[in-house]
């Protein structure tokens, strides 16, 4: 049996090492948890969720609901244990983490063909092998990674709080999802207008973390801690995180000012994460500025808001659109560290490159997506030629044009989507 190296075990590293495995290849599959853990990790298990517990829309019209839906088609290990850790959360999909990671544990652990080690990998490797360590690669590594590719660029991510459920104040707050669309699974806290006037001037002059020069420089667009989102206008919120549209309050009637809303953490229920409010402020004032929402008052903070390092490859200059390094025997990237944003995203790709890898062992034909998909579209994106390269996370502008002009934009996502589903199919079945 040929043995191949997978190194890091988040949600790319699994995709890779399950796809490898279930091809006939034995897998190593290298996680320096728990012996050691990075600044943002605490759970022991793989596929740990760092920030969000949602894995976004499941809609086939929309970006992440078409991505998950061809992901599907390629046996993603990562939307199996989803499916079986959901928590209710509308029109998307998310799930309980520890769940979640007990499942993709559970099934990398019972895989014949997967060796799962406890140990960091520090030197760069030579040949069949899928680097999947993550925007917070160790040390190290990342060390290791720079030498042999140049300098990584840096940004810099945070995670939004989670609060106790049965310390919100339901007699303020309210369920509802925008417009009534599926199961009123978010917990809304409504703001009127001098409420948010308030809690607007306490949040961009509350106390910060300290960062250094080059952090304050690199932060991503996506994940722009909420205070930082509101310094660039006063009802930025109100269009962002807080926007009240589709709401309506049962306390009065009517739409208001501004909204927070809350997702469900678990399965049961009993945690609550702030959507959104990802941020970098100082954990005494997230305490006094949050407990400022309506329906937050007493809230008991499970988990304070946290701002951590990521780190992503000048990908177009290394990687082609497999996720392998230009002229290197076999090594390939996957994750967000190739410059794709997001779990759905990442997980994708180590789906591609744990398949590119085993096809190229195998002496098959290489795999080349379909551009009008959106794992062809992500795949084209980070080995397209780019000054200004930046992460990207799936969006339907990524896709080519439908030939018709379709004015209503749900209808026309909807045939996109149909499209990308279609070409996926076929391009599977001339592969097989």
């Amino acid at each position: 049996m040929t043995e191949v190296t997978v190194i890091g075990g988040g949600l790319a590293g699994c995709e890779a090492a399950w796809a490898l495995a279930e091809r006939g290849f034995g897998v190593k599959l290298y996680e320096m948890k728990p012996k050691k853990f990075s600044p943002a990790h605490h759970y022991d298990g793989l596929a740990e969720l760092v920030c969000s517990n949602s894995l976004k829309a499941s809609r086939i019209n929309s970006a992440c609901g078409m991505l998950k839906a061809e992901m599907r088609m390629l046996g993603s290990i990562i939307l199996e244990a989803a499916d079986n850790s959901s928590v209710p959360a509308g029109g998307a999909l998310a799930v309980n983490r520890e769940a979640f990671s007990d499942y993709v544990t559970n099934k990398i652990r019972s895989h014949e063909n997967i060796t799962l080690l406890s140990e960091e990998i520090t030197k760069f490797p030579k040949r069949n092998t899928v680097i999947a360590t993550g925007p917070l690669t160790s040390d190290a590594m990342a060390e290791a990674i720079q030498e042999r590719c140049g300098s990584p660029l840096s940004f810099y991510d945070a995670a939004a709080p989670i609060v106790s459920a049965d310390s919100l104040d339901m007699t303020k707050a309210f369920y509802a999802t925008r417009y009534d669309k599926g199961e009123a699974d978010y917990i809304n806290c409504p703001m009127n207008k001098e409420e948010y006037e308030r809690f607007y001037e306490e949040l961009v002059n509350a106390e910060t973390v300290p960062l250094k020069e080059f952090e304050r420089l690199n932060v991503y667009e996506g994940c722009m801690p909420v205070e930082v989102l509101a310094k660039r206008g006063a009802k930025s919120l109100c269009y962002g995180c807080m926007k009240p549209v589709g709401l309506t309050d049962p306390n009065t009637g009517r739409r208001p000012w501004a909204a927070v809303q809350l997702r469900k953490e678990n399965t049961e229920g009993s945690a609550y994460n702030l959507v959104g409010f990802q941020t970098n402020l100082k954990f005494p004032e997230q305490k006094r500025v949050f407990r400022m929402i309506p329906g937050l008052e007493n809230a008991e903070f499970l988990r304070y808001g946290v701002m951590h390092r990521n780190t992503f490859l000048n990908s177009p200059e290394l990687l082609n659109n497999r996720f392998m390094l230009k002229e290197s025997d076999g090594v390939y990237f996957a994750g967000q560290m190739t410059g794709v944003e997001g779990y759905i995203e990442s997980a994708m790709s180590g789906i591609v490159a744990g398949q590119s890898l085993a096809r190229r062992l195998k002496g098959q034909e290489r795999l080349n997506l379909p551009k009008t998909t959106m794992c062809g579209a992500l795949c084209s994106y980070v080995a397209a030629e780019n000054a200004d390269f930046q992460p990207m996370g799936a969006n339907m502008g990524m896709l080519p044009p439908l030939e018709e002009h379709i004015k209503d934009k749900q209808v026309r996502y909807m045939r996109i989507a149909e499209r990308g589903i279609d070409d996926m199919k076929k391009a599977m079945e001339t592969r097989e």
